[in-house]
């Protein structure tokens, strides 16, 4: 009994010492001048950093598994090749430090505040880095594994001459607890070589690690060179840009501005107006509920931009109700010209109407092409093809404002992989018809390579040129091929230096008979439907075939077959010089006087081109007839008097002749 309440008393007596003990040790912690190692800990910091770091004024330590260290003044310098003197320099800071991690040599900071810090953060080409807590900064893994981090009135400084930039941003923390968003800031500076500016709010803590489950609540408004952002959402992970969940409006002068400030080849384009959602996961981002205007078609559709592979993939489908068909004219080299109205209406719209757009139908554009030259030669962004692949459909419904060319839908299939970019199919509905076929530019080898075959299908002949008058009358249908290859950065390029085939076929419909006569100079014929007024005439076929060589054109078969008048051609069109040089030979088939009937000849440059009768031929028929007025007056009008040689033409063989190459071709 003795001895157990000894045992008893002992056991008091030591557990009495190890409370003492404990106490004194926590007294001793707590007081310890932790100042007094200041100076040791400098030192020691410095080495392994290989750069000064020093606690200027105050130090105090709170000890545990995950340890708190309190500084007043703390300098950090940058390593000798940065610009800013100092990564680091701060009225006061304080930081969580895991203990356990630093026995392998990893350094994790669980969190961080900084109280009027000045940070200055600079990368180098070489993958150097001002962060990186290593001898060797561009060793991968050297910066400290953070949590999260607290910053009350400060700025930071960013240099990366990779990406052109060099911005500041001042930043502060509103004292309002009730404040969602209470951390203010504004970036000024420059981004991919052109002005930068950027403002918003975020939430108070920046949390830092890929663990933390909190989201991360931003409103962000941008203006990089010609280019608009402005965002409002959350993250998930800030370090990495990743979890992103938001909404956005886009707008900018060119959509292919994007490429220097997000590296995404997108087409030359006018100016522009989008808003839709933003979400990233990993290495992907994606653009979801797009509604907008480019110039003044609407546009609506999802994309996504994949950069988990070492050359990113673009993919989506994006389509128009109602397309302007000037919005296009950027994407092949033209230009908008300066007396342009091309800027987007002020409001995005979430309904494709036709009426609101019709409204805007005089937009000019210049081709920048030389003085005198109607073909583009503005070079084309051929070289970004290489940047990165792309599996993109586009689609209008309704496509407006086309004189030339009367087309009324149209959709493409837009495939670029490694560097070789395929439009297939392409299909447009033009003229009650359709114009279907592929693209192809190789931008691998220099100048680029393009293949073209596009194919004709039924084309209304009174609908084709709405703009001339005596073809409304007309009816029916022709088809065609179109066969080219060629080297070059632009569409003159392209064009100048193409080779191949070129082939328009049409069978049985009607013309106007008053534009046969105008052609063949029968002044008989032109006064008669001037004052009864025009008539069709029966058409039994036409064709028009062209082999094509560097750029020159020359006539395999021109011919037009009526029932009243034969005409048949020859000549060169010249795609490199865009000259042209064409020879009409009209046989009329029925009898007329005052027909000085002589061959017509379409010439001059597409610029500016010139139609008339054959000089020496009309001037041959013309001295015949003053001849015959100098022994008697009637008889001038002999040499006027057509007997109508022409014969029928061959319609089947000029059909297949014009067509052989074509055929031969699409094998």
């Amino acid at each position: 009994m003795k001895t157990s309440l000894n045992k008893s008393s002992t056991l008091r007596y030591w557990l009495a010492g190890l409370g003492i003990v404990l106490t004194m040790l926590v007294l001793v912690i707590f007081f310890f001048p932790w100042d007094s190692f200041r100076g040791p800990i400098n030192r020691y910091v410095s080495d392994q950093l290989g750069r000064r770091f020093e606690i200027t004024r105050h130090l105090s330590v709170r000890l545990g598994l995950i340890t708190t260290v309190s500084l007043e003044g703390i300098e950090i310098e940058n390593p000798e090749w940065a610009r800013n003197p100092y990564l680091l320099k701060a009225n006061a800071a304080q930081f969580d430090v895991s203990l356990l991690p630093l026995v392998v040599g990893k350094v994790v900071l669980p969190n961080i505040r900084l109280n009027e810090p000045r940070i200055a953060l600079e990368a180098e080409p070489d993958g150097r880095k001002t962060w990186a807590f290593s001898r060797d900064t561009s060793k991968k893994g050297t910066a400290p594994q953070i949590g999260s981090f607290i910053v009350d009135r400060g700025s930071v400084n960013y240099l990366a001459k990779a990406q052109g930039a060099d911005l500041d941003a001042q930043f502060a923390l509103a004292s309002d607890s009730g404040n969602a968003l209470p951390l203010s800031f504004k970036v000024t500076g420059r981004w991919n070589d052109g002005a930068f500016t950027a403002n918003g709010r975020t939430g108070g803590v920046l949390q830092l690690s890929r663990d933390s489950k909190v989201s991360f609540p931003l409103e962000v408004n941008a203006v990089a060179g010609r280019t608009r952002l402005a965002v409002k959402g959350s993250l998930a992970d800030l370090v990495n840009l990743d979890g992103i969940d938001a909404t956005f409006d886009l707008q900018g002068e060119n959509l292919d501005d994007l490429y220097g400030l997000l590296g995404v080849v997108l087409p030359a384009t006018p100016p522009y107006k989008l808003r839709g959602k933003l979400d990233k996961r990993e290495k992907i981002w994606a653009v979801s509920q797009i509604q907008g205007l480019l110039g003044k078609s609407d546009l609506s559709g999802a994309l996504s931009f994949d950069q988990s592979s070492s050359v990113p993939l673009l993919t989506g489908k994006v389509q128009s109700k109602v397309m302007d068909f000037a919005d296009l004219a950027p994407v092949i080299g033209i230009a908008p010209s300066r007396g342009s109205t091309s800027k987007p209406n002020s409001a995005i719209i979430s309904k494709g109407s036709k009426a609101a757009l019709s409204a805007a139908n005089n937009q000019s554009v210049s081709t920048g092409a030389a003085p005198g030259k109607v073909l583009p030669r503005t070079p084309l962004a051929v070289p970004r093809l290489n940047a990165m692949n792309a599996d993109v459909t586009y689609a209008a419904a309704d496509i407006l404002h086309v004189k030339e060319l009367p087309l009324d839908k149209g959709s493409v299939h837009v495939k670029l992989q490694a560097g070789v970019l395929q439009l297939e199919p392409i299909t447009l509905g033009v003229a009650g018809g359709s114009v279907a076929g592929t693209i192809r530019i190789d931008s691998t080898v220099v100048p680029a390579a393009i293949t073209t075959r596009l194919d004709v299908r039924a084309l209304q002949l009174n609908q084709l040129f709405p703009a001339v008058e005596s073809t409304k009358t007309a009816y029916g249908k022709f088809s065609g091929q179109f066969n080219l290859r060629g080297r070059g950065n632009s569409v003159a390029q392209m064009l100048g230096s193409a080779s191949g085939d070129v082939a328009i076929l049409m069978g049985k419909g009607e013309i106007s008979n008053i534009l046969l006569e105008f052609m063949g100079l029968d002044g008989g014929e032109v006064i008669k439907f001037l004052v009864r007024g025009d008539k069709t005439v029966q058409l039994r076929c036409a064709a028009a075939a062209f082999d094509v060589k560097q750029g020159l054109m020359t006539s395999r078969a021109i011919v037009l077959d009526t029932s009243d008048t034969l005409i048949t051609g020859q000549g060169q069109i010249s795609l490199a010089n865009e000259t042209l040089d064409i020879l009409f030979k009209p046989q009329p088939k029925d009898m007329s006087i005052l027909s000085l009937r002589s061959p017509l000849r379409i010439g001059g440059t597409f610029a500016k081109t010139t139609a008339g009768p054959e000089a020496s031929a009309l001037a041959g028929r013309v001295g015949i007839a003053l001849v015959l007025a100098a022994i008697n007056p009637l008889l001038a009008l002999a040499a006027t008097i057509e007997t109508g040689p022409g014969e029928d033409a061959d319609c089947a063989a000029v059909l297949s002749n014009a067509a052989k190459a074509t055929v031969a071709n699409g094998k």
